[in-house]
């Protein structure tokens, strides 16, 4: 697996853990960590957003090995 295919897929793992603790307990870790619409927060949500595209390149690879 590339490197960043790793990145993405903790990326991935990230983004579904906030909204787990977003539908789970009304928890926004990301809204607490860098603040409500800050520029920061709005990064992390784009990148995990371009994660989660390229791990849908995952599903539609033939066994590439590296």
């Amino acid at each position: 697996m590339r490197v960043l295919d790793r990145i993405a897929l903790v990326l991935v793992i990230i983004g579904a853990l906030n909204w787990g603790s977003i539908g789970i307990f009304n928890f926004d870790f990301v809204q607490k960590i860098f603040g409500d619409g800050s520029a920061l927060s709005r990064v992390i949500f784009t990148l995990v957003g371009l994660a989660g595209l390229w791990c849908i390149s995952l599903l539609f690879r033939n066994g590439e090995h590296e």
